[in-house]
Order: structure tokens, then C-alpha cells, then sequence
């Protein structure tokens, strides 16, 4: 089968593997779409997850069950499901906490085992979750909008009216819908880029430049301010946006050695909220919801669907600087 395959740090290409056949709990599953994500990049270059090579990355994918092991019966061939790519000990304090996106030892098919970026893949049954008759380009967001909505659990919105997302690329639209699904009444959307601004205005949101007037007028004056661009100085100005007792959420991911100054005074003073989310936590179904609710919007978010010869040159940063989500179809 045609796979692509991490064999070192910063080493992606096409290669051939010999599927695997489903033992005892397992499944074989053929994957017909897979989308990028940024942590697949920083996994090729050391910046997550164990850097053991080789390995398969995606871990945002779905498809059809192949075969399944022996001793399966919740699901068959011909199945169509997405995958719930997070593998916990089960024996560590979060998962016994139910945290299980927060374990010591947290695996992850495309991460830590191969993944969907292979035209098949072994997978756990308990990492399947059926998806009916919803498109495989739509149920591949399920993983990306289990993230999402892991953060605006971690923050919550019972008291959010106004929000802003920092960053209108895939995962910043889709937490602006994840908060309009969530019944947040003004959800605005801010970049640098103008045709991202657009895909904001055609979704539906208030777009805002960054650095216009406009952005500068809501300072102190949103419920709830969210990062989804990952970039230092944007994470340290959200505090200027929110309102006395107000929320941030750090959602993006700002390298590692990273610092920066807040006043637990003012935290205090202001009765402020501060949250950050890892990851998603077995909440696949409760996306699915939302993918559901958003319908064909979300169809506006894939730039591209390549076959997989073409995933290592956007994994290597050999793509057009205007791309969306990528997906691997088949």
C-alpha cells in the first residue's frame, strides 16, 4: 500500500508498506480522507510527540472498515467511521481522572503509532466512532473540532455574549463556529491576511484586520478573547481585549520556551479566567454534533484534496502560502 512515511527528522516521502491484519480488537481501516495538521509538521521536526521513526503520521482521518480481528463485533466490514486518534495508559492520575488527553504516556495513531496517511491503517475498535452517512471530507474535521470544543469546555461560555478568535485559518474558523454552536452571540474573527478576513465574512462572522481601528475599539470590551494563531505576540495582548471579568483561552500553540509576563493583581482585580486545552479527550461524538449543525460551511475550509503522493511537499513546506486545510483523498 502507498503510505507516507516519516524516516527522520525533517525526512517525509512517499513510500510502500504492507498492511497489517486486524488482531484481537482491532480493525483495518481504509482511509479515504486525511487532513493535515500543524502538529504533523512539528512531529517531522522533533517539535511534538517521541520522534521514533519511522512512522505514518495523520491523525485526522476516516474511512471504511476493511476487516475487523476475530473477536469484533461492534463493527463490520463496510463500516464507515472516523478514528479517535488518542491511546491513554488507562493507569496514570488523568486517566483515571478521565483526562486521558493529559496522560503521562499519551500515544497517538499518527503520532506515536502509524497513522492515516496510509491507504490502510490498524486500528483499535475503541478508537472508532461510526459516522453514518456524513462525507469523509466532513468527518475528517472531527478530530480538529473535538480539539476545539475540549478548550471552550476547558473556558466555557455560560456567560460569554461577545467573543474574539485570534486567527481565521482552519482551527480559528472552527472555533468560531464551535462558539456560535455554543450560542455565544458575536463571535469576530481577526487576521492579517484579507482572503482569510473574507472566508470570516462568508461564514457569517464579523471580520476584524489586525492593527485597524476597528480591532483597537474592542479593548476591555469582549466576555471572552481566544488565541488560535500560536504566535507570541498575539497570545500576550489578549489580555487587552477582555472585559472585567473576562475570559482567555490559549489555544494556539506558541513554541515551548515562550514567556510571558501577566499580573496575578490584576487577574485578582478583574476576575479574570485563564485557560489552555491539549489536545481532544474522547469527544468525537459531540463533535459530529457540531460538524452536523455547521453542514456544508465547512467545505469552504479545504484548499486542497490531493492524493498522497502529494502530502510530503505541504508537509515540507513545499505549498502555496494561501492553503487551507489539506486533505488526503481517496
Amino acid at each position: 500500500m502507498e503510505a507516507v512515511v516519516y524516516n527522520g527528522l525533517g525526512q517525509a516521502q512517499l513510500g510502500h508498506l504492507s498492511p497489517n491484519e486486524p488482531g484481537a480488537g482491532e480493525a483495518l481501516v481504509r482511509m479515504k480522507a486525511s487532513g493535515i495538521c500543524h502538529t504533523d509538521i512539528d512531529i517531522l521536526h522533533g517539535r511534538y510527540g517521541t520522534s521514533t521513526f519511522p512512522l505514518v503520521p495523520g491523525h485526522e482521518y476516516a474511512g471504511l472498515v476493511e476487516a475487523v480481528g476475530p473477536d469484533v463485533t461492534a463493527f463490520k466490514a463496510g463500516d464507515r467511521v472516523v478514528i479517535d486518534p488518542n491511546i491513554g495508559c488507562g493507569t496514570c492520575p488523568s486517566c483515571r481522572k478521565g483526562r486521558v488527553n493529559l496522560c503521562d504516556s499519551l500515544g497517538a495513531y499518527g503520532v506515536t503509532v502509524n497513522g492515516g496517511f496510509a491507504e490502510y491503517s490498524t486500528v483499535a475498535v475503541e478508537n472508532l466512532v461510526a459516522i453514518g452517512d456524513l462525507p469523509f471530507e466532513v468527518a475528517a474535521f472531527a478530530e480538529p473540532v473535538g480539539c476545539v470544543l475540549n478548550g471552550v469546555d476547558a473556558i466555557g461560555t455560560h456567560d460569554v455574549e461577545e467573543a474574539i478568535v485570534f486567527g481565521a485559518g482552519p482551527i480559528g474558523m472552527l472555533m468560531a463556529m464551535s462558539l456560535r454552536s455554543r450560542q455565544v452571540a458575536q463571535v469576530r474573527v481577526v487576521d492579517i491576511e484579507e482572503s482569510r478576513l473574507e472566508l470570516a465574512e462568508s461564514l457569517g462572522f464579523s471580520a476584524l484586520a489586525s492593527g485597524s481601528e476597528e480591532l483597537a475599539k474592542l479593548q476591555k470590551g469582549v466576555d471572552l478573547a481566544v488565541d488560535a494563531t500560536g504566535i507570541p505576540e498575539v497570545a500576550t495582548n489578549l489580555l487587552n481585549y477582555i472585559d472585567n471579568g473576562g475570559k482567555i483561552l490559549f489555544f494556539g500553540v506558541c513554541p515551548p520556551d515562550f514567556r510571558m509576563t501577566i499580573s496575578p493583581f490584576e487577574v485578582f482585580r478583574r476576575q479574570l479566567k485563564i485557560a489552555g486545552s491539549h489536545s481532544l479527550n474522547h469527544n468525537i461524538p459531540e463533535a459530529l454534533e457540531v460538524i452536523q449543525s455547521v453542514g456544508s460551511d465547512l467545505n469552504k475550509l479545504v484548499s486542497h484534496s490531493v492524493p498522497l503522493a502529494d502530502i510530503p511537499d505541504f508537509l515540507l513546506g513545499k505549498a502555496p502560502r494561501d492553503r487551507l486545510k489539506v486533505q488526503a483523498v481517496l
